[in-house]
C-alpha cells in the first residue's frame, strides 16, 4: 500500500505562507526595491528575512520536484495516466492560471506602482486598456517584448512549467539515475556536500553573466539554481534513505544552518571586516563565502523538509483545505497586498498596527477569494483549482521502477 506523505501537503502550505510574510516585508524592509514602500521602513527587518531569502523559493521548487516524481510515480502504478495526459495536466493547471493571473490578478500591482511614482494619472481602467495593448505608448521605459504585460510574482508559474515538461520527457534517464545502487548507497553528508557544491558551480559560472531576471529566457543563473534543485527534489522523492537521514538528523542540519545564517548576519554587520576585504581578491576567501552560503541555503532547506517529516507526516483537516487554496492564495496575495497597502498608507497608521492589519486583510482577502473561487466552475479553471486533492501529491509509492 502507498504510505501518504501529509508532510508534503505541509511543506507546500507553509512555503506560500512564508511568500505572504515575506511580501509584507518587502513594504516596510529600507534599501529593498519593491513595488510600493511605506514611508517608514526598518533597517533590521533585513536580517529578518535574509533568514528566509536564500531558499524560500528553493524549497517550493523542491518541492514541485517530490511532487512531480510521486504524480509520475502512481501514473505508472496505476496506468491511469500515460506522460502525454500528465504533461497536458501540468499545462493546464499552470499557463490558464498564468495568463489569466497576468491580465486580470497582476495589473493592479503595475497600476499602483507607477501611481505611488508619479508616472500616471489616477484612472485604473484606462491604465488597464494600456497595460493589456502590447503596442501602447504609456511608460514606454518599462515596456518588455509584450509591452506593459507582466507575470511580477506569478514567474514561478512558467518555470516550474518548463522544468516539469522536461523532467516528463526525460523520465526514463531519471528514473535509472535515481534507481542506481551506488546513488541509493551514497550517505547524506555526502549528498549535502554534493548539492553545496553544485551551487557553488552554477554561481561561479552563470550569475556574473546572467543576473536575475525572472523573465525566463535569459535567467540562466535562476534556470541552474532553480532546475538543479528541482531535479533534487525528485531525486530525493525515490531515495527513501537520505528522506529518513534527513528527519533524524533534522535538529544536527539547525544547528549547522544557524551557525552559517549567525556568520552571514555577523558579516553583514562587520564583524569580519578584514575577511571581507579579502573578498575580491583572494580566491580562498571568496570560496569560503560561496561554501557558507551554499551551506545555508541548503541546510535550512533539508532541516525544514526533517522536521515536516517529523513533525507534520499525519492527517490534518486545516493543512488538506490549505494546500487545495494554495494555488488561488499564491495567485491573489500579492496583489491585495499592494491594495491594501496603498489603501492604509492614508490613514498613517502605526507602522506595527499596520501591518497586522495588513496581515489579515491579505489573509482574509485570500481566504473570501479562495471560498468563492471553488464555487464556480469558471474561476476554478482560471486559478488552476482541482475538485479534490491530487493523491499524487500526497501519496508516496513504496519505489518509482526503472522503467523497461
Amino acid at each position: 500500500m502507498n504510505q501518504r506523505r501529509y508532510d508534503i501537503d505541509a511543506l507546500r502550505v507553509l512555503a506560500f505562507a512564508v511568500l505572504i510574510l515575506y511580501h509584507i516585508g518587502m513594504y516596510y524592509v529600507a534599501n529593498w526595491g519593491w513595488h510600493i514602500k511605506s514611508a517608514t521602513t526598518y533597517e533590521w527587518l533585513q536580517d529578518v528575512m535574509i533568514l528566509t531569502n536564500p531558499w524560500r523559493m528553493s524549497l517550493l521548487f523542491f518541492i514541485s520536484g517530490v511532487a512531480l516524481a510521486n504524480a509520475l510515480a502512481n501514473a505508472l502504478n496505476s496506468h491511469k495516466y500515460s506522460v502525454v495526459k500528465l504533461i497536458a495536466l501540468k499545462s493546464r493547471r499552470l499557463f490558464i492560471p498564468l495568463l489569466f493571473g497576468m491580465f486580470v490578478i497582476v495589473s493592479p500591482q503595475v497600476y499602483f506602482e507607477a501611481l505611488s511614482q508619479n508616472l500616471i494619472e489616477p484612472g485604473f481602467w484606462q491604465f488597464w486598456l494600456a497595460y493589456i495593448n502590447p503596442a501602447t505608448t504609456l511608460l514606454r521605459e518599462h515596456h518588455s517584448a509584450i509591452g506593459l504585460l507582466t507575470w511580477n510574482h506569478l514567474w514561478f508559474l512558467p518555470y516550474l512549467w518548463v522544468y516539469s515538461i522536461i523532467a516528463l520527457l526525460f523520465k526514463q534517464p531519471l528514473i535509472l539515475f535515481a534507481n542506481t545502487r551506488r546513488l541509493k548507497q551514497v550517505p547524506l553528508a555526502v549528498m549535502v556536500l554534493f548539492c553545496v557544491a553544485a551551487l557553488i558551480a552554477i554561481w561561479w559560472a552563470l550569475s556574473a553573466s546572467y543576473p536575475k531576471t525572472h523573465d525566463l529566457i535569459n535567467d540562466w543563473y535562476n534556470h541552474g539554481k532553480y532546475f538543479f534543485v528541482f531535479l533534487t527534489g525528485f531525486v530525493f522523492a525515490i531515495q527513501h534513505n537520505w528522506w529518513q537521514s534527513v528527519i533524524k538528523h533534522r535538529v544536527i542540519m539547525l544547528a549547522m544552518a544557524l551557525c552559517c545564517y549567525a556568520f552571514i548576519i555577523a558579516d553583514r554587520h562587520g564583524v569580519w571586516a578584514t575577511l571581507a576585504s579579502l573578498y575580491q581578491t583572494n580566491l580562498s576567501v571568496k570560496l569560503l563565502y560561496a561554501m557558507i552560503h551554499g551551506a545555508n541555503h541548503w541546510l535550512w532547506m533539508f532541516t525544514v523538509v526533517g522536521f515536516a517529516g517529523y513533525y507534520l507526516n499525519r492527517k490534518n483537516t486545516l493543512i488538506n483545505y490549505a494546500n487545495r487554496a494554495v494555488l488561488p492564495y499564491y495567485i491573489l496575495h500579492q496583489t491585495l497586498i499592494i491594495v491594501f497597502a496603498w489603501w492604509l498608507k492614508g490613514l498613517v497608521i502605526h507602522p506595527t498596527i499596520e501591518s497586522l492589519i495588513l496581515l489579515l486583510l491579505t489573509v482574509a482577502g485570500c481566504y473570501l477569494g479562495y471560498e468563492l473561487i471553488k464555487r464556480s466552475v469558471v474561476l476554478s479553471m482560471l486559478f488552476g483549482v482541482t475538485k479534490k486533492v491530487p493523491k499524487s501529491a500526497i501519496e508516496q509509492p513504496p519505489h518509482l521502477a526503472s522503467p523497461n
